[in-house]
């Protein structure tokens, strides 16, 4: 693992995954549960390609690195300083011939990349619509969680046109969305094939739910059972560990 010089406000994270460790800036947006969930739920074959559209710091490439087999990773970020930390995360992980981060608009992925040229797509989108509990919309944290650069439609629409047919579509969003999110990902044909809701606690409504898609797939759906976090305040359910890799 090589040295790293941290800017301003910089911190190192343990992944507990291969002793690799991400860089991040509290005051600009750290990767949340919802990433984590994300990669413990996506599958990649042996010798696949990945894209992440909206990598932020680079979060997902990196776990799936380590979780999979893939062949090559690829992160599209628009934020310029997310992008920094993502590639100088990918460098201090000896990561550089495994991990590409582009900056980018999710909006015109399609003219960065060859239409249906990976077998993966990810994305951990922004969740939130309107002005709902937006105060500042310029800044980096508000950029990640509203839909503010790019808009469900935009993420779905760009991961059809890059998705190999057959290839496989895996997305992290919230519940309250979940019809405009399957009616959006089957005008696009990438077919929900298998969904899986994430409660806080078991008595709690979910608060996010991890859905895949297949461009060109046939109609069928597999829901999962429920993925829990909480056994009690503080302490994770043992399928939560599990992905976490503690």
């Amino acid at each position: 693992m090589k040295a790293i010089i941290l800017k301003e406000k910089e911190r190192l994270d343990e992944l507990q995954r291969n002793g690799y460790q991400i860089i991040q800036n509290p005051d600009k947006f750290c990767f949340g549960m919802d990433a984590v969930l994300l990669s413990g739920f996506v599958n990649v074959k042996p010798d696949g390609t990945v894209l992440d559209l909206g990598t932020g710091t680079g979060i997902i490439p990196i776990l799936l690195e380590a979780k999979t087999r893939a062949s090559h990773l690829t992160g599209l970020e628009i934020q310029e300083e997310s992008a920094d930390m993502a590639r100088r995360s990918v460098a201090l992980n000896d990561l550089s011939e495994k991990i590409d981060i582009v900056i980018g608009d999710i909006r015109r992925a399609d003219s960065f990349f060859p239409s249906a040229s990976f077998d993966v797509i990810t994305s951990n989108p922004p969740y939130m619509i309107g002005e709902h509990g937006l105060r500042n919309p310029d800044t980096p944290k508000a950029i990640a969680r509203h839909e503010i650069l790019c808009t469900l439609e935009d993420v779905v629409s760009q991961a059809a046109k890059l998705l190999k047919t057959g290839g496989h579509f895996f997305m992290v969003h919230r519940p309250f969305r979940l019809a405009e999110i399957i009616t959006v990902m089957t005008q696009y044909k990438l077919e929900p094939k298998r969904m899986q809701l994430v409660y806080p606690f078991v008595d709690k409504e979910p608060n996010m739910v991890l859905i895949e898609g297949v461009r060109g797939g046939k109609p069928r759906m597999t829901v999962e059972k429920p993925l829990i976090i909480f056994k009690e305040p503080g302490v994770y359910m043992p399928e939560i560990r599990d992905i976490y890799g503690y």
